[in-house]
């Protein structure tokens, strides 16, 4: 038979409403009782029936996890850096893919009413109004990559215009003049702004800004890979390529190779995120770094924080900085990465 609650306030000789209050962290018990309840409970392997304690407490001890895709390298760091705080702090998650459609959000949302503590919420192209008018229960969310200042929900932002302007800077700084942007989705706001940042660094280029150059993209690699192909059939190619996502420019690489041509002599290519396998490109993958766990693990702090203080209505919005890692697809030598901390926030 399970252990229950009772048997473990017998064999430590104690009311159940302390063994009670042990198990929920709450005051006053002397400490060695806490620590004879403690020895009981993992010598019995006692584990509160979750259902249970969650309608004394209300709490579940999980947090939602909505992102636009489960897959992918980008995905697996956020929840990594999510997955690593929650764990510590005694949190579970439960985790669901949106792919970004907002009847699939809502149902999300509704679904799992009464099952998580607050939601963490990756979907750029999400409104506040579509959020609160799903989370009627008060629960608190924290935004990443979506909302602006002044949203009633705790926000995370990239700055992904500072980062795709200060890497299209420095591909002209190699003397590149003809840099081809592959954007990412065009309703999808980290793309835009990414692609903000490429238009108006070649804005400083005494040419006039040529929309050819800009490509459609949807930040999958066998998009890289088939514009790749219609690179190389271009009369006048770019000679670099600056692709909003390090998935398409991965792509980009091994069609521009397989294609015959080289990289970096005959097309440069940089990326954006340095998710792990960039640095084991070939060449390896100059990038713009996105602190992607730590993106994570701080939106898990901010939500943790706004658990602990229900009342409090002040939100935060915090930006995270990007820094270019400059490595062999772009020029730069072989060996280790080049890497240029603090890059210019332009605002």
């Amino acid at each position: 038979m399970a252990v229950t609650i009772r048997d473990v306030a017998r064999a430590a000789s104690v009311s159940v409403a302390t063994v009670s209050r042990v198990l929920n962290g709450k005051e006053p018990v002397r400490e060695e009782t806490r620590r004879r309840i403690r020895a009981v409970v993992d010598r019995l392997h006692y584990s509160p029936h979750a259902a249970a304690r969650s309608l004394i407490t209300r709490r579940t001890n999980t947090l939602g996890v909505l992102l636009p895709d489960v897959y992918g390298e980008f995905f697996s760091e956020v929840i990594r850096g999510i997955d690593s705080c929650a764990r510590d702090l005694g949190y579970h998650l439960l985790v669901s893919g949106s792919h970004s459609e907002r009847s699939e959000i809502e149902a999300v949302l509704r679904a799992t009413r009464g099952r998580v503590d607050g939601w963490i919420v990756m979907s750029p192209e999400l409104d506040s109004r579509t959020l609160e008018r799903n989370l009627t229960d008060g629960l608190p969310a924290v935004l990443l990559n979506g909302l602006a200042s002044g949203d009633p929900f705790d926000s995370i932002r990239v700055d992904n215009y500072g980062g795709a302007r200060a890497m299209v800077g420095h591909l002209i700084s190699l003397g590149h003049r003809r840099i081809a942007h592959l954007a990412g989705p065009a309703d999808n706001r980290d793309a835009s702004e990414r692609l903000r940042g490429y238009r108006d660094s070649m804005r400083s280029l005494p040419v006039r800004l040529s929309r050819e150059l800009e490509i459609a993209g949807d930040f999958r690699e066998e998009t890289g890979f088939a514009v790749g192909r219609r690179l190389l059939a271009w009369k006048k190619r770019p000679t670099a390529v600056f692709a909003a996502n390090d998935a398409m420019a991965i792509g980009l690489l091994a069609s521009i190779q397989a294609g015959g041509a080289r990289v970096p002599q005959d097309l440069a290519v940089a990326g954006f995120d340095d998710i792990p396998i960039a640095r084991f490109a070939s060449p390896p993958l100059s990038t713009v770094r996105v602190p992607i766990a730590q993106l994570g693990a701080q939106a898990t702090r901010l939500l943790l924080r706004a658990l602990s203080r229900p009342k409090s209505r002040v939100r935060r919005h915090e930006t995270l900085k990007t820094t270019l890692v400059l490595r062999a697809s772009c020029g730069s030598p072989i060996g280790t990465p080049k890497t240029r901390p603090g890059t210019i926030s332009w605002n």
